[in-house]
């Protein structure tokens, strides 16, 4: 008889616990694993061997979102791979093929890998849960129950949980100084940015400082350049399968602002500040109702962000450019981060942070302290009881309170 299984997390919470990404906070899956008779409430069911592991699924589809070249390009890829190491929580006594079971809990702890490691797979930490529309690219992540019943074939129960990286969050130090740029136009003209901070979320100010400076050697001719306009924009770059022999890249423009300038370039310099505001996307439907989110990926307002998996990588760039008369137009392609989160939000979650680190300093990685996994076999002395049930005579009886 199969038997039921469930995963709960732990009163109140979440699955996941601490910040991926962030390695101070020891990130990891923390529940339980409860299994019950899936027929009546007090039929034993054969248990033999329990495990737990986290699995990793990516799949991408360059020629999904496209109508026309989705059935004549190749089939979907998908890599599934374990994350981390598969835990053992029930093994039967030796000498014997399985035990009965009527009740049983076992709480576990899976670990999410946070070194740095590039090569090593075991150390890498995961990307973020992410599904692109059309599903061109997805990652998400299941954790898989293996149980072994006696001679019966394995049975998987697969359950997703998502995962966010918090390592890109625009309050960082690291994001937050400034970031400067130069490009040359025919050797007459120099563009330069500036950028205050360089990771935004959805519906943050993105602030430019915009200069063009003549050349001090070629000011005769520099002084008979015009700037036309100014154009800035924010670019989004998919590179599918990254690492492969046959990468494809897909570059898409979300915003774009021209200001209109027309003066000749003046020999003091000419500089301006441009700004545009990070697209969202309104998560209501017409009705302005909130659909309700898939289990294996969280809502964020916002279709990509900033990641790296394996079959794919995703980043952004600020597009500055300056149209001239008179030389050729200079193009600076810098470098953005995109955080699925706002400026606000992440502000929000620094406090968190701090207290999750504080409260992995008590934990040992190696040897976690789990509380005792509650298991009742058959003929345990009132194995009944975990259940409300009594034997009153030969009858099976609720409790009454």
């Amino acid at each position: 008889m199969a038997a039921f299984v469930r995963v709960s997390g732990p009163p109140n919470g979440n699955y996941l616990v601490g910040y991926p990404g962030i390695s101070a906070t020891l990130p990891r899956i923390e529940g339980k694993v409860e299994i019950r008779p899936s027929v009546g409430i007090t039929a034993p069911v054969n248990i033999s061997l329990v495990t737990i592991s986290l699995q990793l699924r990516e799949t991408i589809h360059p020629a999904a979102d496209s109508v026309t070249k989705k059935h004549l390009a190749p089939p979907r890829k998908e890599i599934t791979e374990i994350v981390g190491k598969e835990v053992l929580l029930f093994r039967c006594r030796s000498g014997r093929q399985h035990e009965e079971i009527v009740f049983m809990d076992l709480p576990f702890v899976l670990f999410l890998p946070y070194g740095r490691g590039s090569q090593e797979t075991s150390r890498r930490v995961p990307a973020a849960s992410l599904q692109l529309p059309s599903r061109t690219a997805e990652t998400f992540y299941e954790m898989v129950v293996m149980v072994q019943q006696g001679h019966s074939e394995q049975r998987k129960y697969q359950f997703p949980v998502p995962i966010t990286r918090y390592d890109n969050l625009s309050t960082f130090g690291m994001y937050n100084r400034p970031e400067y740029a130069e490009e040359v136009s025919d050797h007459l003209v120099n563009l330069g940015i500036s950028l205050p901070r360089w990771s935004y979320g959805p519906l943050d100010p993105v602030s430019v400082y915009v200069r063009l400076s003549p050349n001090p050697d070629y000011l005769k001719k520099a002084g008979k350049v015009t700037i036309n306009k100014i154009t800035i924009g924010i670019d989004e770059e998919i590179v599918y399968n990254h690492d492969g022999d046959d990468p494809q890249r897909k570059v898409k423009t979300l915003i774009k602002r021209t200001e209109t300038v027309g003066v000749r370039l003046p020999a003091q310099g000419f500089q301006t500040d441009l700004g545009l505001v990070f697209p969202a996307k309104d998560l209501r439907d017409t009705d302005g109702v909130l659909p309700r989110g898939k289990a294996a990926f969280p809502m964020y307002p916002i279709s990509g962000f900033t990641t790296t998996a394996t079959l794919y990588k995703i980043e952004y760039y600020l597009t500055v450019k300056a149209g001239l008369n008179g030389a050729k137009d200079v193009i600076i392609r810098k470098p953005i981060v995109v955080c699925p989160i706002d400026h606000t939000g992440c502000k929000e979650e620094m406090g968190g942070i701090t207290e999750a680190a504080r409260d992995a300093q008590l934990i040992n990685s190696e040897s976690p302290q789990l509380p005792a996994p509650t298991i009742v076999r058959v003929n345990d002395a009132n194995a009944l009881q975990c259940f409300g049930v009594a034997m009153v005579g030969n009858q099976k009886k609720l409790f009454i309170d």
